[in-house]
């Protein structure tokens, strides 16, 4: 019975000491480990805020030049448009001429306006060639956003000139 007289918790000295210890671990973790944490936590949500502006910043450009690269290729299809209106209307100028001549004419005119066509068309398509160099170039540093050197492609711009040549030499002799 006499169990039931002594109290719990008598706080004694080993009470006190570790109550200051706590204490002060208490205050060395508040003073000297928190705030670097903290730091840390908020350095990393400004690096992420910042990627994530920088890839919003990103898409955007990708976005702007998608869209000059379209107007770009949209110019370049109203230029070939005109060149082949041009080349048309050269065209139809030649046949007009022919038939003001005579019906004896006729057939030997036709045929020279069918070959001045084909040489007309030729002679756009050589014309274009070299500034289709240059037009190509500036469309692909426009498109991937930075200088590209000519002479490092020029094997690629010369297969693409030949092969558009050969197929402007095919048309001029079917033509025929």
């Amino acid at each position: 019975m006499q169990l039931a007289t002594i109290p719990f918790l008598v706080p004694n000295g080993t009470f006190f000491v570790e109550l200051i210890i706590v204490f002060i671990l208490l205050f060395i973790t508040t003073k000297y480990i928190v705030p670097p944490l903290t730091k840390a936590m908020e350095d990393r949500e400004a690096d992420i805020r910042n990627s994530l502006e920088a890839a919003e910043a990103a898409r955007a450009d990708a976005e702007a030049a998608d869209d000059e690269r379209r107007a770009t290729l949209e110019e370049a299809r109203q230029s070939a448009r005109e060149v082949v209106a041009a080349a048309q209307a050269s065209s139809e100028e030649a046949r007009a001429a022919a038939q003001a001549r005579g019906h004896q004419e006729y057939e030997r005119i036709v045929g020279e306006a069918d070959v001045s066509v084909a040489a007309a068309r030729a002679g756009a398509i050589a014309e274009a060639l070299p500034q289709l160099d240059t037009i190509v170039m500036g469309v692909v540093e426009r498109v991937i956003g930075r200088q590209v050197d000519m002479t490092k492609h020029a094997d690629l711009l010369s297969e693409a000139t030949a092969r558009l040549q050969s197929d402007s030499r095919q048309n001029a002799g079917s033509a025929s």
